[in-house]
């Protein structure tokens, strides 16, 4: 049972409300916490705005003040399960060998190599000296150039997802005058390491172009080889596995388009491989001079089509649609090429031999449920790749399979400095049936002893947005619940793509209140199965799964004993009706335009978390967000949570904490985010009387 709060328990604060209201076809929609967006934004100046959000951040730490013994004996449970001097495999790319570790005690990474003929090892990067003296830091794009003489990378030191590149020469040790603010981006380096390619965010925080940088020349002088005139679209560079083309894609979260421009000559007209087309999805690799593309064009399971350079649209099908295979990826090697998917929701991985392409050779792996993929493969000519492999109770681990003699080898098995014991656990993989028949696949991991008599406590997450699956993996973090009699489930709802693209597409647009439905009939279905009983259900997810937990928390609260929502995006029909927005335009064909279409206004309206909040006992919530969040802004949780603070009627805890200094992912650091996981765990803890 949720515990009330008492009278000598600190008191929230109190948003003001604010007469504020807006029309858009014919509807008249009141918003009296409107106030909390400030004008400026991104800049967050407003004096009125910050002293809420500060009083809500000293109003979460009066609250946790009591349990702050729990929350470090989560903090010393997680940290101890995880190895402080760890290191990740040595991989092979050209002359050098290439890894990064963590040093004991150490926030963030270093990056190293060695040459492969035998020498000292060489310090690339050192993420904690640059981070030193930061609230937050983020290494985004890191790239070596093909020569191995210069390393291009790009640094966040605020959360608001906008990189500066910086050029390092790795035989001198010193940086380069090249200093490009504002990326958002990979980067890719021509075949002669003289320029690399990037992209800029504008002021809307969205990539609408690809640049070509030439070492040692102004960046105004830079040149622009691509630029997207669709305000939805987002661009991105990459490069073919033989690193011969340049790949400029663009495409929004239903339709692609890709150019190539040649590696040793990006100035050169691009190549059309296909000319989007609403509805259509395609990636491309090469190999020797055909194109192998992954699309979408014929069926949501997606097929292998191949076509020559010359004649770029001319498509021929290679490996047709499986309704039982959803085909995810396609990576060409010089002697073969991988095909990746999921069958029936599980991973599978397949070589296939280019004098032989329909004939698969499947990689079979040991459990019923997993999470497996190709890990890091840099070179063309490989003939042993890299793999993940894990499950919700075997740890991480590293494997080298050989493609010539089908044998797989370990190389490394995440380590648990506090001790592991996968006998302690089982896991199993259930179907639960939704209300309109469907069968939910929901993957579950609980303590060898858990009791199936309804009186168990029970943890539910879920995403189920953008075709995002979430996989059946290891949680270190996890098993801190575990160990206090815990289930933990996965509900694979349809708005991901766990059993294929229709999975996605049944979840979104008109579909998708399938989402918010699914995951209260998973719920039920572990009820009536006896795994818990309402009230005993701890329910979590951020961002768009942020968005599931304020829809199930109005429409079915009593079955929660507590809501965790990270960065929650529950202003919905705020936000697609901000076309200023950075992410709005490229979010319609996921959630629809309300601005131009009524029917949209109105099905966003009908279940957007904030607009639904009604007078009605809600269970205890934990909300973040991030003041530099560019993806869910900061106003949608302080929105939400002052609004439900005005109109619940029940006294359970409601908790928001703003990160002042970080964004989208929280703060960084892995001990620094681990503390965070820490504080959601004791308020789970607490709220369901298990505080221990």
């Amino acid at each position: 049972m949720a515990l009330a709060m008492s009278v000598d328990s600190p008191r929230p604060p109190v948003a003001a409300r604010r007469p504020h209201s807006f029309t858009v076809h014919g509807r008249t929609v009141e918003d009296p916490y409107a106030w909390l967006k400030d004008p400026a934004y991104p800049e967050v100046e407003d004096a009125e705005v910050l002293d809420y959000l500060k009083a809500e951040n000293a109003y979460f730490e009066a609250v946790m003040a009591p349990h702050r013994p729990l929350v470090d004996r989560l903090y010393e449970e997680m940290k101890a399960r995880i190895k402080e001097d760890d290191s990740s495999v040595p991989q092979k790319d050209g002359d050098w060998l290439y890894w990064t570790a963590f040093e004991t005690g150490g926030q963030y990474r270093k990056w190293w190599r060695r040459p492969v003929a035998g020498g000292p090892d060489e310090l690339l990067l050192d993420e904690p000296a640059l981070a030193e003296g930061k609230e937050y830091f983020r290494l985004g794009a890191f790239a070596i150039s093909n020569g191995g003489t210069l390393l291009a990378y790009a640094i966040d030191d605020s959360g608001a997802e906008r990189f500066t590149i910086h050029v390092k020469d790795l035989r001198t040790g010193d940086l380069l005058p090249d200093t490009i603010p504002g990326m958002l981006s990979d980067i890719v380096w021509t075949a002669d390491d003289s320029a690399f390619l990037y992209g800029l965010a504008n002021d809307q925080w969205r990539t609408d172009n690809a640049r070509l940088h030439r070492l040692g020349t102004p960046v105004a002088d830079d040149i622009e080889l691509y630029r997207e005139a669709d305000e939805g679209y987002r661009v991105s560079v990459g490069e073919t596995s033989a690193r011969n083309w340049i790949v400029i894609a663009t495409g929004d979260h239903n339709t692609s388009e890709v150019r190539l421009v040649p590696a040793n000559d990006p100035t050169a007209a691009p190549i059309l491989v296909a000319p989007r087309k609403e509805g259509r999805e395609y990636d491309v690799d090469e190999h020797d001079g055909t194109l192998f593309i992954h699309t979408n064009d014929v069926d949501p399971q997606f097929r292998l089509v191949t076509a020559g350079l010359d004649a770029p649209g001319e498509w021929r099908e290679l490996i047709g649609p499986n309704p039982h295979f959803y085909m995810t990826g396609v990576e060409c090697f010089r002697d073969f090429f991988v095909v990746e998917g999921r069958e029936d929701g599980l991973d599978r991985i397949a070589i296939h031999r280019y004098d032989a392409p329909t004939i698969p050779e499947w990689i079979d792996f040991p459990e019923e449920s997993y999470t497996a993929g190709l890990g890091d493969n840099p070179e063309y000519d490989m003939t042993v790749l890299r793999l993940g492999y894990e499950s919700m109770v075997t740890p991480g681990t590293v494997y080298d399979y050989d493609v010539t003699t089908r044998q797989r080898r370990v190389l490394k098995v995440q380590e648990i400095p506090s001790g592991y014991d996968a006998a302690k656990y089982r896991t199993e993989r259930l179907k639960i049936a939704a209300r309109d028949g469907t069968e939910i696949p929901v993957s579950i991991v609980y303590p060898a002893g858990f009791a199936r008599d309804g009186s168990g406590p029970l943890y539910l997450y879920a995403y189920g947005a953008y075709g995002h699956a979430v996989p059946p993996g290891f949680s270190t973090g996890r098993l801190s619940l575990l160990d206090r009699g815990f289930a933990f489930a996965i509900a694979h709802i349809r708005g991901g793509d766990d059993l294929g693209q229709q999975w996605y597409h049944d979840g979104k647009l008109e579909k998708r209140t399938n989402t918010f439905t699914d995951f209260v009939d998973v719920a039920k279905g572990l009820v009536a199965q006896r795994w818990t009983a309402p009230g005993r259900i701890a329910i979590a997810g951020g961002s768009a799964g942020g968005e599931l937990m304020g829809a199930v928390a109005n429409s079915d609260p009593d079955l929660w004993g507590a809501v965790v929502a990270d960065v929650p995006f529950v202003d919905v029909l705020n936000t697609m009706l901000d076309a200023e927005l950075p992410l709005t335009p490229g979010e319609w064909p996921e959630w629809g335009n309300p601005i131009e279409d009524a029917a949209a206004f109105d099905l966003i309206r009908s279940y957007s978390p904030y607009d639904n909040v009604t007078a009605q006992a809600y269970p205890p919530l934990f909300v973040t967000g991030g003041l530099n969040d560019p993806r869910v802004t900061y106003w949608e949780p302080a929105k939400w949570t002052a609004k439900l603070r005005a109109t619940k009627t029940d006294d359970n805890l409601l908790l928001l904490k703003i990160n002042m200094g970080a964004g989208h992912g929280g703060k960084s650091g892995r001990f620094e985010s681990l503390r965070e996981v820490a504080e959601e765990h004791a308020f789970v803890l607490w709220q369901l009387g298990i505080e221990q």
